[in-house]
Parts: structure tokens; C-alpha cells; sequence
């Protein structure tokens, strides 16, 4: 089922959501398992599934040489939509990225989606690899994520880039996008994000998902901005609750948002990280309450890999 179905079928109740990262190579799938167990009592409508790019190291092959390998850490984001569409009977939405994809293997991705009847995807730019300044596409690849809606979007209006292929069946891909309350790093203003989020909503995209926030005025204003630029579709908030003091700095430097002076002033009495989860659960619970109470359609939490807290959060709300 869609997303934007999901919504309307919840008749105006606040629906609970959440992401999760494939595991490290080399991990079984029950890590993932147990992660997700204890989070299907709050009866998520629907759980995304990240994707990671290759990206290359290069290693002394001696003689003064270096051979280029490829690393992907975390592989097999569609094996486990598949996994948890199977196991749980929810749906799952992939991520899938500009950056490491031809239009080709585009295409492909999306047709293998289209086979195992998952009906949602989360298209993004994705971000540059360690060893670029400035995010850099595959050649015949997407520079933007405007431009991947818009495939996905040809896909669903039965258009393949081969033009010569007869008989061509229509994809149903509900197409989910990002965005920044407190704008992209790389944009120049609010203003001038918002101008290309609408150019992705125009492309075919039917919901939104922010960027995570610690302070809920931003993602209210931005929402308004939102809707007096004329975007209508659902806007989906993106929590997580700190778990550790390093993430003071770590996530303001990583992602780019602020954390609320009151919020770091707790944090920084904290004793240990034991108090600063403690801290990040109150705190997401206070943000979710007043959005929930706002009448939000959809709760999204970012796990991280981690279920415990997120467990906390939604076990005073759902």
C-alpha cells in the first residue's frame, strides 16, 4: 500500500513510523530482526530501509602501486525489503540514491522493486563520497534528485529508456522525498530549498520527510513556508532521540541542525550516557507529543541500528 494510503486510511490519527540501516557486511539479517521485533507493537504502517553507496579505497599494491577496491558496507537494502515485507507483512520503502547509479541501474533497481510489489520508494540525491569535496554523479547518472523523481515518475507512466521496448507495463511507485527544515547544507537559503522541493513535488513526489529537528517551531514554520509556496502533499516529520553526549557535536557537524540550547544544557550536566538517553527520550517524547497533538499524519523516527529507545519514545505515545 501507499504511503499517501496509509495516510488517509489512519482517518486523521498520527501514525508511527521509523528507518532502519542494513547491517554491517557480514551480519545476518536477525540483527535487523531484532531490532524491528520490538518496535511491531506501535504497528507501524511502514519502516524505510537506507541505502549505502560503493565507494572506493585505494591499497598499496607494492612497487610503489595502489589498487583501487571497492568497499559497500551495507549492502542489501532490497533483499531486505523483500525480508520484512515477507516477515511482517508491512510495507517497506527502499531509499535509493543519485549518486552510484546510471540511469540504467536506475531503471533496473526500480524494476526489481516493481517485481516484488513494493510500492514505495525514498528518492534522494545522496550525499558526496569521502574522497569528494562536492557530490559528483555517475556519468549518464542524476545530478539531482528532481531529475530521479522524474524517471520514476516516467516509469510509472510506462516509459523506459529504451523507447523501442513494446508492450512496456506501468510501474505504481509511490515516490517520497527529503527535506530540510533548516535547509540543505549546499543551498543558499530556506527560501531557495524550497524552491527545488517543489520542483521534485512537480516531478511526481507525493510525500515528504524531513530532515531531523530538535526544535519544533522549525518544522512548523517550515511547513507553513511549505503550504504558502502551494505544496500540499503530506510533510512528514524525522526524529531521533540523542543517546550520547558525543552527539552534541557530531550530529549538529554531520547533519546540520541545531540543538536547542536547553536541550544541550541537560545533556552537559549528564554524568554518563545512561542520563543523556535518558534525556534524549524525554525530550523526542515532548517533541512527538506536541506533533502529535498538531495532528501530524505520520511519526518517523531515525533508529540508527538501535531499537531501545526508540521503544521508549513510542511506548508514552502509541
Amino acid at each position: 500500500m501507499k504511503v499517501t494510503e496509509h495516510i488517509k486510511n489512519a482517518n486523521g490519527n498520527t501514525q508511527f513510523s521509523f528507518e532502519i540501516l542494513p547491517p554491517l557486511k557480514g551480519q545476518h539479517i536477525d540483527s535487523i530482526f531484532n531490532n524491528i521485533d520490538p518496535l511491531m507493537e506501535f504497528k507501524p504502517p511502514f519502516i524505510d530501509v537506507t541505502y549505502h553507496r560503493e565507494e572506493y579505497v585505494y591499497k598499496d599494491a607494492g612497487n610503489g602501486l595502489l589498487k583501487k577496491q571497492v568497499v559497500k558496507k551495507r549492502p542489501g537494502t532490497v533483499g531486505i525489503c523483500a525480508a520484512i515485507q515477507n516477515k511482517y507483512g508491512v510495507d517497506a520503502i527502499p531509499h535509493i540514491l543519485c549518486g552510484g547509479f546510471t540511469k540504467e541501474d536506475t531503471e533496473n533497481f526500480l524494476v526489481d522493486l516493481d517485481f516484488l510489489d513494493i510500492d514505495n520508494v525514498m528518492a534522494l540525491r545522496g550525499d558526496a563520497v569521502k574522497s569528494e569535496t562536492y557530490f559528483r554523479p555517475e556519468t549518464e547518472g542524476h545530478a539531482f534528485a528532481s531529475e530521479l523523481v522524474s524517471q520514476i515518475q516516467d516509469l510509472n507512466d510506462g516509459k523506459y529508456l529504451d523507447e523501442e521496448l513494446q508492450n512496456t507495463s506501468c510501474t505504481n511507485f509511490c515516490i517520497g522525498v527529503a527535506a530540510y527544515p533548516e535547509k540543505h547544507m549546499e543551498a543558499p537559503s530556506l527560501d531557495s530549498d524550497i524552491h527545488f522541493l517543489k520542483k521534485k513535488i512537480k516531478h511526481g513526489a507525493t510525500y515528504i520527510v524531513t530532515q531531523m529537528f530538535f526544535d519544533n517551531k522549525k518544522y512548523f514554520d517550515f511547513v507553513a513556508k511549505c503550504r504558502a509556496e502551494g505544496i500540499t502533499v503530506p510533510i512528514i516529520p524525522g526524529l531521533k532521540p540523542l543517546a550520547t553526549k558525543k552527539q552534541l557535536n557530531s550530529i549538529p557537524h554531520r547533519f546540520h541542525v541545531d540543538l536547542p540550547e536547553d536541550l544541550i544544557l541537560e545533556v552537559i550536566k549528564c554524568k554518563d550516557n545512561k542520563q543523556v538517553r535518558q534525556i534524549g527520550v524525554d525530550w523526542c517524547i515532548q517533541q512527538s507529543k506536541e506533533l502529535q497533538k498538531a495532528n501530524i499524519p505520520v511519526l518517523h523516527y531515525y533508529s540508527m541500528g538501535k531499537s531501545d529507545n526508540i521503544k521508549a519514545v513510542a511506548s508514552a505515545l502509541f
